[in-house]
């Protein structure tokens, strides 16, 4: 199955990184949202979307909210969620796992490490 992500990031220059670092590992489809309500949105309109990835410090709608948000409709109770953040407290991962996040990358990251974090999840849904 091909996955389609939704990659959700303030700075246009994180979704860049996070873009060409899904291409280095072999996935093509993608699509953007710079912020938590236009990432609902994007979802709520697009049923091909398979996996999200998301930042956590944002203005308006947080990773965390969105996290939730997303969490909170059953359609998406299965949506694989993984949160890439500079946040890397111990106390902040466990607040994301509670959420629901399916796996947590702390920034900077390289493209293997998204794979394997990918893979991860996709092998716990399997």
């Amino acid at each position: 199955m091909a996955l389609k992500f939704l990659i959700e990031d303030d700075s246009v220059t994180m979704r860049r990184i996070v873009a060409n670092s899904l291409k280095t590992i072999g996935h093509e489809l993608f699509v953007e949202a710079g912020d938590g309500r236009e990432a609902l949105a994007k979802l709520n309109a697009d049923d091909s979307i398979n996996f999200v990835i998301t930042d956590w410090n944002m203005p308006d709608v947080s990773g965390l909210e969105l996290v939730k948000s997303i969490r909170s409709d059953a359609k998406f109770d299965k949506l694989p969620i993984l949160m890439v953040t500079t946040r890397g407290l111990k106390e902040d991962i466990i607040e994301a796992l509670q959420a629901k996040v399916n796996n947590y990358i702390v920034k900077p990251f390289t493209p293997q490490i998204l794979r394997e974090k990918i893979e991860q999840i996709i092998g716990t849904l399997a």
